[in-house]
């Protein structure tokens, strides 16, 4: 195993609410332990700061004030984040996501609250994180 094998891989999450990134940043950390850095930004223009080309996942929340989570993404690409590993969640419903980013290349669109959508969710996580 190579040193760049043994780095914790860096995981971004920018959502509004103070409590959803705790959520998302207590399931990984519970779930990767010291595979995993986690980073969480309640204000999108803080965590545009934090983006760049090593980053390993981007969590980021569809609706929030100062910039949505479309801005976001394009400074995201502006920055060199690789999109297909950019997960968009919302509480909109999935068809309502797939209508607004389908076509952004971004891995995944996750409505927050539908239980098929979590499980879905967790087999993409393990598997982006296995990379």
């Amino acid at each position: 195993m190579t040193m760049a094998d043994q780095r914790p891989r860096q995981v971004v999450v920018i959502d509004d609410s103070k409590i959803q990134c705790a959520v998302w940043q207590r399931l990984l950390e519970d779930r990767y332990g010291e595979r995993v850095a986690v980073e969480t930004y309640s204000d999108p223009r803080d965590g545009v700061q934090a983006l760049g080309p090593d980053l390993h996942l981007l969590l980021l929340d569809w609706e929030m004030p100062w910039m949505d989570g479309k801005e976001v993404l394009e400074a995201a690409r502006e920055l060199g984040v690789n999109l297909k590993r950019v997960i968009i969640t919302s509480s909109h419903p999935a068809d309502r996501l797939h209508e607004e980013f389908d076509d952004t290349g971004c891995l995944a669109v996750i409505e927050k609250a539908e239980p098929e959508q979590q499980a879905a969710f967790m087999m993409i996580l393990d598997s982006i994180m296995r990379r």
